[in-house]
């Protein structure tokens, strides 16, 4: 600029002026409030009617949760320290914590071992749940079901060892066999792990007594509480998937045997309560087995129940192949991928990752179905409340307190599923920018 046409402008702006801030109603918590509690006469009755309805629950539970008694040996002495006020009995939680969580019956000396347990679950759960973990962890996922099993039930570790050395001995056939054909692989790799854990059954019991590494053996009866519901949905859920994804393809097969097979299957475990199937296993199923043996009632249980998510499973995930399009299929013959690797490689994972929603609301529900088992006599946490707790003269009357606390862990273990299953389903979106 001209030292003649600078003297001519009376001021010139040589920095840039800093942005005013907004006004207090488009900023901050008055923003969110506008925006979605007050943003029309319908939210803003819809908000006050919440809040009216918030503030009558608070006056009643608050009391009640605040003047709770925890510390008192039964119910009639709960009601003697409240003398007339408005108050909670959470002492029975604090008594009958154990048998709550563990069962009556587990060894109170041995709680370490489920507790341990649960712990590992959680680890070796991580690699496969976090795919950003180091892949060489996947080695402790694979090893928690014996350690599991080893750690809850107990006796000697050279059972869960065979039967992980069976594994492994059905993989290494299944991977010399894959080369001619894959269901040629399934077989060998079946009669490879049957074949060996026969023959270590003649060694595991003169194995543990020159070698005697043990724990004190829990038989299933003795097993209850919350620790029951989370067996059974652990392994239920764990199983069922795998299950599932076989019988949605079987469904979906151009072999008519397979595919009536697996329709069958689908609509008449679809077609029956829960409750009937666990009548079944615990009675009818006794029927059919030879005199003299004896069919562990809890592996009856999660066969049953593994059986009936399996069937919903197979329809959410039958559900998610039938959305992909049919380009993607042409695409895989294209690259001339047979049927196995075209479905794990491609089809599959697209199925799959549409199918979370579906699959997570089985999961969640089932693992609350785990509950039903009250009916057959075990004493789950439903029926640990329903039974030796409430059936004592010492606090026959306590229900609030006790199946709020069964809801709230029940809460917990779902809350987290859905959360993670939202968190993957963020992760495996492709279709938008995060």
């Amino acid at each position: 600029m001209s030292d003649t046409h600078a003297q001519s402008v009376g001021y010139v702006q040589r920095s840039q002026i800093p942005p005013s801030p907004p006004p207090a109603t488009e900023a901050g918590a008055v923003r969110w409030v506008r925006e979605n509690l007050f943003s029309s006469t319908a939210n803003a009755i819809m908000t006050l009617l919440g809040l009216l309805a918030i503030y009558h629950l608070a006056v009643w539970a608050l009391p009640w949760i605040l003047n709770g008694v925890w510390n008192a040996d039964s119910l009639s002495e709960c009601r003697e320290i409240l003398d007339g006020a408005r108050g909670a009995c959470f002492a029975v939680i604090a008594e009958r914590w154990n048998q709550l969580l563990f069962g009556f019956k587990y060894p109170s000396t041995e709680y370490w071992r489920p507790t341990l347990a649960f712990v590992l679950l959680l680890v070796s759960a991580s690699p496969v749940l976090f795919s950003k973990l180091p892949r060489q962890l996947l080695v402790l996922t694979a090893l928690y079901p014996f350690v599991g099993f080893w750690l809850i039930w107990g006796g000697s570790i050279w059972v869960p060892v065979f039967a992980l050395l069976g594994i492994v001995a059905g993989y290494y056939a299944f991977k010399q066999l894959e080369r001619q054909s894959f269901a040629m692989g399934l077989i060998g790799a079946v009669v490879a792990a049957a074949l060996f854990w026969w023959v270590t059954g003649f060694v595991i019991p003169d194995l543990s007594r020159i070698i005697p590494i043990s724990l004190p053996e829990v038989p299933s009866r003795d097993m209850g509480g919350f620790m029951l519901n989370l067996i059974l949905g652990t392994v239920c859920i764990s199983l069922s998937l795998p299950i599932g994804i076989v019988l949605a393809l079987g469904r979906r097969s151009q072999m008519p045997l397979i595919k009536w097979i697996c329709v069958i299957f689908i609509e008449f475990i679809r077609g029956v309560p829960l409750i009937t199937l666990l009548f079944v296993a615990n009675v009818v199923l006794a029927y059919f087995l030879p005199p003299g043996s004896n069919f562990d009632l809890i592996l009856r249980v999660i066969i049953m129940i593994t059986m009936f998510a399996s069937a919903y499973i197979a329809e959410v995930i039958r559900g998610g192949l039938a959305a992909l399009p049919k380009g993607q299929y042409e695409a895989a013959d294209s690259l001339g991928l047979d049927y196995p690797q075209a479905m794990r490689l491609i089809i599959l994972p697209q199925a799959l990752k549409i199918s979370i929603p579906g699959i997570v609301n089985v999961a969640v529900g089932l693992f609350k179905d785990t509950t039903l088992v009250s009916v057959i006599s075990m004493f789950d946490m439903v029926g640990m409340i329903r039974g030796p707790i409430l059936a004592s003269t010492d606090w026959n009357g306590v229900y609030w307190e006790l199946f709020i606390f069964a809801a709230l862990l029940f809460f917990i273990v779902c809350y987290n599923i859905s959360q993670y299953s939202q968190w993957l389903e963020r992760q495996l979106d492709t279709g938008h920018k995060r």
